[in-house]
Parts: C-alpha cells; sequence; structure tokens
C-alpha cells in the first residue's frame, strides 16, 4: 500500500489519495455510477441527468466461513472523512441525522487503494485478520469505432479473491441493493427473478403521466452456484439492514422467491458461494444493466411562434416531444440489455482491453496518458446524451442534479479532441447538425443545440470563435473520414457559414474580426484578437483548401492571407500576440446601447471607465493562454501553420513564463476560485506582463481552466517544448489527486467539463502522429531523434505508430488502416 501512496500521476491512488477517487462506469449517454477508490458504489446518475450526490444502499460483502468464527467484512474500505460530517453524500440525507440509510457502520477492509487503466478501475482491499486478498475490477464497454457497444448501459464489477494460505478457504460472495428506483408514492414497484443469468431485477413499473419514472436495474453473474434472495426482511427503522447482516455474518444463502402479497420487498440480494484451494484464485463477475426508456428531458426548444418547423428535424424527422436515449430504440426492455450484456460480456471485455493494451503500450510519458484516460472518463459521464437515432449531444458539463448549458455548445466542445478520433462517426453528426438544425438560411448558428435535435432559434449572437471553428472541424471530420460525399452535402452550409461570419464581424474583409464578436468567456471582444482571429484565418485556410479540393472558385485564400499577414505585423507585440480595443467607428451601436451584450450592464461609474479603458470585459494588451488557439486547431485539424511559426513559440512561451504560477497564495481572484486556490499551481487564463491590465477584463480571466492549460501544454509540445508543456500537464493533475478533487472528474461549469478532452490533443502534440484517410498517408513529426511509440486512432483501426530503429512502423491491434505512404516531416 505504501508503495501505491507514493506514485503521483500514474493512476495509482491510496491513503489520503484516495479520498475523492470515483470512476465513472457507463456507456454514451446511457448514464453512469462510480466505483469509488475504496469500492462504493456511488454517483448514480441513470435517469438521464446527473444525480452526482446520489448513493443508494447498495453494496457487496464477504464472508469468510471458520468453525472458530466467521470474519465478515463489506467490500470497501474505510469511509473518507469528508462523508462522515462535513459534506452531504445523498440527496436525501446528509450527516446531521447520524448518517441513517447508509451502510457505513457495518465492517469493512482496513486499507484500500486503486488504480485505473482506462476503462479499467481495479480496487484492492487488504484486512490483516482476512485470509485473503481481494481486488475489485470495475469496467464497460469501451472499444474505438464501435459506438453503439460503447454506448450501453451496462457495468461489470468483477471481485477477485486469491487465497495465500496453505489451507482451504470457504467464502460467501454477496451483493445488496435496495430498489433505488422506486417512486414516491408510487406503491407498485417490485423485484423480480432475472432472465438472464442468475439475480434479480429491481423495477419501477410505469406510472400514469409521470412515464419518466419507470426504470430497471439488473444484477446478474454467469456463476452457477448463485442465490438470488428476492425478498428482503420487511419491517420499521433498520430491520432491513438488521436482517442482511445477520446472513451476511452467519454465510447464510438461500433462494429466495419475490415478495407476492403485502408491500413490496425493499430490495434483494445476490449470493455465491466460493471455495479457494491453497493459493488459488477465483473471480466472481457481476453483470450490472439499467433501463430507464423515458425522459421529460427538453431544452432549448423554440416556441412555435419562433419557429414553424419546431417538431421536425434537419432532415425533415419527425421531432420527439422529450429526450429518449438511443438504448432505448435498440432494446426493448430491461431483460434485452441484461441479455445481450451477458452473452457478448466476453467479447467487449476483450475489446476493451485491446484499447486498453494500445493505448497504455506506448512510449507515451506517464503524466500524458494518465491525463488523457481521466478525461475520457467524460464519455461515460451524464454531460454527453445520445438519441434514439444515433446522434451525440452534450451538455458543457453536469452540475449535480441536472446538466449544465446546453447544446453541444460549439466554443466549448471546439476544444474536445476525443471524440472525432475515437468515434469519428458521432463527430461527423454532431457537426452535420451544426450546418443543419444549428444554422439558418443567412448562416447564422445558433450556438447551442436544443434537445430533442430540432431546428434551433437564432434570436442571439453567434460565436465566432464556435462558428469559425466548426468549419476547421468540417475539414478535420473529412479527413479523417475520407469521405468527399459527406463534405459535398455540407459544404453549402459551410459556404454560407463562413460568408455570414465574413459579413458579421469582418464587413472591411482586413482577415480579422473587427466588430464585436462573441466568445467562449461569455462576452464580446471588440476589436481584432489574437484568440477569435486566429480561429477566424485557421477557418479561411480550411475553407480555400475544401474549394480548391472539390473544384469550387476559391475566394477565401486571398482573404487567409491577409489575415495572416495582420496578425503576424500588427497584433504580434514581438513577444505575444494581443488584442487592440476597438469600440468607436464601428458599424455597431456603442457598447452602452445594450444591443451587442449579453449580461453587460453599463452604469454611470461603467461609462467612465468606458471613456478610459474602452468596452468592459476585454483583454487589450494581455498575454492570453488562448491567445493562438487558432493555431492549435489548425495543428488538431491537420491544416498546417496558419501563422508564423516562431511567432506562435514566442507566444506559448509567454503563457508558459507569464501565466503559469505554482503557488496560487498571493493571486487575486474574485471570479471563480475553486479551479485553482490557495497553494495549488495552475495556468492563469490571463495576465498583463507588458501593463495596460484593465480594471475589469474579461470576466473569466482570472481563473483556471484544465482545458486551456492542456490546449496550451499539446501546442507547446507540438513546437518542439516538451518540458514546459509537460509541466504544465504536471501542475494541473497534481490538483486532481484525490486528497481534494476527484482525478476522473474535471470541472469547469459542471462536473465532467467537456473542454477537458483538450487532453486529447496532447498525443498529437507529444508524437506529431496524424492519418489523412483522403490520402492515405501517415504523418509522422518526431520530436526527438529517439524511437517512439503512439497511440493511433483512424476511421479504419487502430494500434500504435511512431518510429523503430529510426524507420516509420505501424502495428494495427484492431481493424484496418490502409496507408499509401508515410511521410516524416
Amino acid at each position: 500500500m505504501k508503495n501505491i501512496e507514493e506514485k503521483r500521476q500514474d493512476g495509482s491512488y491510496a491513503g489520503a489519495r484516495n479520498s475523492h477517487v470515483a470512476f465513472p462506469l457507463g456507456g454514451i449517454g446511457a448514464g453512469m455510477f462510480c466505483l469509488e477508490g475504496t469500492g462504493a458504489m456511488t454517483h448514480f446518475s441513470l435517469r438521464n441527468a446527473p444525480d452526482v450526490t446520489h448513493e443508494p444502499m447498495m453494496f457487496s460483502a464477504l464472508c469468510v466461513k471458520s468453525e472458530s468464527g466467521n470474519l465478515a467484512r463489506v467490500l470497501e474500505g474505510p469511509v473518507p472523512s469528508w462523508k462522515i460530517f462535513s459534506h452531504r453524500s445523498d440527496r436525501f440525507v446528509g450527516p446531521g441525522n447520524g448518517l441513517f440509510g447508509k451502510h457505513y457502520g457495518l465492517p469493512r477492509f482496513k486499507e484500500a487503494a486503486f488504480s485505473s487503466r482506462f476503462p479499467f478501475g481495479t480496487v484492492e482491499l487488504r484486512d490483516p485478520q482476512i485470509p485473503v486478498d481481494v481486488s475489485i475490477t470495475g469496467w464497460s464497454p469501451f472499444i474505438p469505432l464501435n459506438a453503439d457497444d460503447s454506448s450501453l448501459p451496462t457495468a461489470g464489477l468483477e471481485f477477485t479473491f486469491s487465497n495465500a494460505t496453505d489451507r482451504t478457504v470457504e467464502l460467501v460472495y454477496s451483493f445488496h441493493a435496495a430498489n433505488f428506483l422506486a417512486a414516491d408514492g408510487s406503491g407498485n414497484h417490485r423485484i423480480v427473478r432475472s432472465d438472464s443469468g442468475r439475480g434479480f431485477r429491481l423495477e419501477q413499473p410505469p406510472i400514469e403521466n409521470r412515464g419518466w419514472e419507470q426504470g430497471a436495474f439488473s444484477a446478474v453473474t454467469d456463476d452457477p452456484g448463485a442465490k438470488a434472495d428476492c425478498a428482503w426482511f420487511r419491517g420499521g427503522w433498520f430491520d432491513p439492514l438488521t436482517m442482511i447482516w445477520n446472513d451476511i455474518a452467519a454465510g447464510h444463502y438461500q433462494e429466495k422467491a419475490p415478495v407476492a402479497e403485502g408491500k413490496p420487498g425493499p430490495g434483494a440480494s445476490l449470493f455465491v458461494p466460493v471455495a479457494l484451494l491453497p493459493n488459488e484464485r477465483k473471480t466472481v463477475r457481476l453483470m450490472l444493466s439499467w433501463w430507464v426508456p423515458e425522459t421529460n428531458l427538453t431544452v432549448g426548444v423554440p416556441s412555435p411562434a419562433a419557429s414553424s418547423q419546431e417538431k421536425v428535424d434537419g432532415k425533415g424527422r419527425a421531432v420527439l416531444e422529450f429526450h429518449k436515449p438511443w438504448y432505448a430504440g435498440r432494446f426493448a426492455g430491461a431483460s434485452d440489455v441484461a441479455d445481450y450484456w451477458l452473452q457478448h460480456y466476453d467479447r467487449m471485455r476483450k475489446e476493451s482491453r485491446d484499447f486498453t493494451d494500445s493505448f497504455y503500450g506506448t512510449s507515451m510519458p506517464a503524466e500524458l496518458v494518465h491525463a488523457i484516460a481521466a478525461n475520457l472518463s467524460i464519455l461515460k459521464s451524464p454531460t454527453v446524451l445520445r438519441q434514439t437515432d444515433g446522434r451525440f449531444w452534450g451538455w458543457e458539463g453536469s452540475e449535480d442534479t441536472r446538466g449544465s448549458c446546453h447544446g453541444t455548445c460549439t466554443h466549448v466542445w471546439n476544444y474536445a479532441q476525443a471524440l472525432p478520433h475515437l468515434f469519428p462517426e458521432l463527430e461527423r453528426g454532431v457537426r452535420t447538425t451544426e450546418f443543419t438544425e444549428g444554422q439558418d438560411e443567412r448562416g447564422h448558428q445558433n450556438f447551442r443545440i436544443p434537445l430533442p435535435i430540432q431546428p434551433a432559434d437564432h434570436d442571439f449572437h453567434a460565436a465566432s470563435d464556435g462558428q469559425l471553428g466548426g468549419i476547421m472541424k468540417a475539414y478535420r471530420e473529412w479527413r479523417i473520414g475520407g469521405n468527399t460525399e459527406w463534405l459535398w452535402i455540407l459544404w453549402p452550409k459551410i459556404k454560407s457559414s463562413l460568408d455570414y461570419c465574413i459579413e458579421e464581424w469582418d464587413p472591411k474583409k482586413e482577415g480579422v474580426l473587427s466588430e464585436p464578436h462573441h466568445n467562449t468567456y461569455d462576452i464580446e471582444f471588440w476589436g481584432p484578437d489574437g484568440m477569435c482571429s486566429s480561429i477566424y484565418v485557421g477557418a479561411l485556410k480550411a475553407a480555400s483548401l475544401m474549394a480548391q479540393a472539390l473544384g469550387e472558385a476559391d475566394p477565401y485564400g486571398s482573404l487567409y492571407l491577409r489575415g495572416r499577414h495582420y496578425l503576424d505585423h500588427v497584433l504580434f507585440n514581438g513577444e505575444y500576440y494581443e488584442q487592440h480595443i476597438v469600440w468607436e467607428g464601428l458599424r455597431t451601436p456603442s457598447p452602452t446601447s445594450g444591443e451587442q451584450a449579453w449580461n453587460v450592464n453599463y452604469s454611470t461609474e461603467a461609462i467612465e471607465l468606458l471613456k478610459g479603458q474602452g468596452p468592459k470585459y476585454q483583454y487589450g494588451m494581455g498575454c492570453l493562454s488562448d491567445g493562438v488557439i487558432g493555431a492549435w486547431l489548425a495543428e488538431m485539424c491537420g491544416l498546417g501553420d496558419i501563422l508564423d511559426r516562431d511567432n506562435v513559440r514566442s507566444h506559448l512561451l509567454s503563457v508558459y513564463k507569464y501565466n503559469l504560477k505554482r503557488d496560487l497564495s498571493d493571486h487575486v481572484n474574485p471570479q471563480r476560485p475553486g479551479f485553482a486556490i490557495g497553494d495549488e499551481g495552475g495556468l492563469l487564463l490571463c495576465t498583463w506582463p507588458k501593463g495596460g491590465q484593465l480594471a475589469l477584463p474579461f470576466v473569466y480571466s482570472n481563473e483556471v481552466w484544465t482545458g486551456i492549460e492542456y490546449q496550451v501544454a499539446s501546442h507547446l509540445l507540438s513546437v518542439g517544448c516538451a518540458e514546459e508543456g509537460l509541466d504544465i500537464v504536471r501542475i494541473c493533475r497534481d490538483r486532481y489527486d484525490g486528497r481534494t478533487r476527484n482525478p476522473f472528474d474535471e470541472y469547469e461549469c459542471g462536473h465532467w467539463y467537456a473542454r477537458a478532452m483538450a487532453s486529447y490533443g496532447l498525443i498529437q502534440g507529444w508524437s506529431g502522429t496524424r492519418y489523412d484517410a483522403i490520402d492515405r498517408t501517415l504523418y509522422l513529426s518526431p520530436r526527438s531523434v529517439e524511437d517512439y511509440g503512439s497511440f493511433l486512432c483512424t476511421s479504419g483501426g487502430y494500434g500504435i505508430a511512431g518510429m523503430r530503429g529510426g524507420k516509420p512502423f505501424v502495428d494495427v491491434k484492431a481493424g484496418k488502416i490502409e496507408i499509401d505512404q508515410v511521410r516524416v516531416i
């Protein structure tokens, strides 16, 4: 245990570092629960929405039978101290009533340690009184290029018991669950024997006018000796748990049919007897699945007055009134899900393990690997959803009991690099939605798509960074997928979108955004800035290349060159790119008119600031961490350099020099301090090393966001600044070491925040490895003379690529990667 506790940034957590570990298990858009580092099961968010504090009565236990007296333990380590008093650990009851309804008072193992190799997380339990070692491995299918099997409402828990003694040991493993799906006041909830394997199913049948409250949760095993008790003791006070523990401690187990009369039983148990010979090891596999086919979830849907097509999507298909999860269209019911899980468990485990072995089988530094892997958990979190038609939709993040900021927000998901590589069909669907349901005939995009997906309204600003980034990403999806027919279909919409941006924000056609433009900081920048204008020139280059490839006229190439020149010779101050604040002489009315801003009010005092400094919420002479994000996105999209490479490197090194803080104790942050605080380190969004700090800079300027840390780090890696990039990642992940924060939940405006998937860009930044399906070319940009191997996922297959003995290599693990040429640059 001590060795594990001493390790850092390698996916292992013990002691104080295991206090806040919670590892998501579930499918893409299918709901989840978490396996905590202690072995506890928490964060139950199965009803198509977050429910972060939901910790129902559910646990596994072990009885060691002996003539001298049985020993019984809950299969969990010590309860973290924060759960005992200082923090609410359930949505219904808190610590102030003595933790009524919790199983925390039952004997448990003395020590627990956690390690992860995504999508597998393993808890190791030790107790000097227990003659067996125990490990718990939790996982759910994660198979690149197989979005459907990766979207199942399932999770597996594998309990491995190892007998290190010289005598035979008799054990009884058991799993226990109250019917946490029971709807308040319904009285018709029930427990039934499972139709699949050996186990039980907790059910809440449909309720009139409350169809979204129906649900089912199945727990089965493939062990032939298993017994299901579907009739917990019915009584008041603490009767059920007391009687359960009596059975556990005595090593009793028997089959019990569901209650046939009277009140429904409050829960069910599954028992598996295990006999271990000396030095023998056995594993009990618990296969969990759930079924919540209806919701009352709808968000961002235009009013009938705003749209005559409110019930039809971009392809003329009828739109459901409420969101319905993908799996509800794939399976007929809970038993079908459980059947599929049981029948395909071994195959999906192998295919998930194949991914794990490839992903972790490279020479990439451990801190990068685990930063990327930790944020793949976002794809298992309630931040993401899938409709019955298979289309992907995401919140920005997850609040405790609801999603945070709807609509696969374009300027947040700009940063996320995992989905387009691992599940490119889902990302292509997001692009299609942006340019169809999200865009009107003018080319204006609503940066938030309604749920269920349907045409959006257009009564607010377009987001400059999000809309222009979408054009760059359309190029990326085309090159990753190799489908020019798909590009032809979208091309008229892409042109319309870009033409709208030019007319709206660059009417003088200077190649930079001069008119006020909305962006990811939830404000408008007035005048040209490095951040949004770099995305603009990236979009112009992408459109130019797409037009040429399609044999169409190219009106964008010359504007791209003008914009590049402006950024490199006007906005670059010799050290970094800045913003030139302009608010007079524009087509847009004065900032005080209120016509062009959201949540921006000008009091008498603010008007005085306006006269001296310009509009509120700018950055001016500041060194912005996102200041050349367009060049980073171009790198990620395969567009090559869009600005002078030396200038870009200078900007990034300035960000590293000025914005990276190793101790924030003296840092002033009147904004949201919880992301990095006190003696923690982090990369500030902006600083003003050359002076000119504004009285009211943009509203998040003093904060630290992990997505931007990864964006800058991967960009530094790509321009050859390896130590600087690694340093940022280490400082970032130090904050998520399990002591104060969950290593598998990087948050911003909500848990499991989508921007943090910028971490996937560390692969390309570190290795310089990229595959182009149009040219069928593998590009390698070695960052050193040493051999290396990097994970590579294409639309046809995945494996490891790099340099070996000074020569390129590709080891394909799954699928097929068709390569006509390899270019080492």
